[in-house]
């Protein structure tokens, strides 16, 4: 897999989950909207480890820069 993240990216992604994580933990979303945000926020803590986004990479997308 190579890398088609970049920085800004992964720092968005990351306070996404972030703020789902907060809402979820001080009761503001609830049921199933919490978890699907919070699945969705699984998903990005982990694209934005790796540096890889695989819908990135199904459309041809890439934000890092090349090396």
């Amino acid at each position: 897999m190579k890398a088609n993240m970049g920085n800004a990216d992964r720092i968005i992604r990351i306070l996404i989950a972030v703020v789902v994580g907060v809402l979820y933990w001080q009761g503001s979303i609830e049921g199933t909207l919490a978890y699907i945000l919070i699945g969705l926020s699984i998903v990005f803590i982990l694209t934005s480890l790796v540096n890889f986004c695989p819908l990135y990479a199904l459309f041809g997308i890439k934000t890092c820069k090349t090396k």
